[in-house]
């Protein structure tokens, strides 16, 4: 049996220990925020944080979560006002809002390793996140907001 917690909360599994653990998070807890994107780490939509790094809750067997601390979009703060997640809102990022989840978990774990990034450092930590509307200038915006910087000039490029 694999014991686990997930966004606070003790958790047993006594399943297939190969299951995705993005199956086990969207089909057995009912936790959808975590999206799936491309099934293969590639786009970031299902960015969870495992341990407390961001990582591809697709590819991640539900054996690598033994012993481990989940935390999920709706685990991030418990009234949806994590830092990044109000600057994602005052600065209106999501456009399909699909990849937001992903890119929000994403945000957050290169916030917590890097508290006041560089337009460089953004563009490197968050380039595993796919976002098909382009909404990478108003992501690296919100970055720069959640960590209490100005952002730097807008140069509208891709992350």
């Amino acid at each position: 049996m694999i014991q686990l917690t997930v966004n606070g909360a003790k958790r047993s599994f006594d399943g297939d220990p190969d299951m995705p653990l993005l199956w086990y998070l969207r089909d057995e807890l009912g936790l959808t925020g975590t999206k799936f994107g491309c099934g293969q780490a590639l786009c970031g939509a299902c960015t969870i944080h495992l341990g407390g790094t961001a990582t591809r809750a697709c590819v991640t067997p539900l054996s690598a979560a033994e012993g481990q601390e989940i935390v999920t979009i709706e685990g991030l703060s418990p009234d949806g006002n994590h830092p990044v997640q109000a600057a994602w809102r005052d600065l209106n990022v999501a456009q399909c809002g699909y990849c937001q989840c992903g890119q929000i978990m994403q945000a957050a774990s290169l916030l917590k390793d890097t508290p006041k990034p560089t337009d460089a450092q953004i563009d490197e930590g968050m380039s595993g996140n796919i976002c098909r509307c382009g909404t990478y200038p108003r992501i690296r915006a919100a970055i720069h907001q959640a960590a209490g910087q100005a952002p730097a000039t807008n140069t509208g490029e891709r992350l």
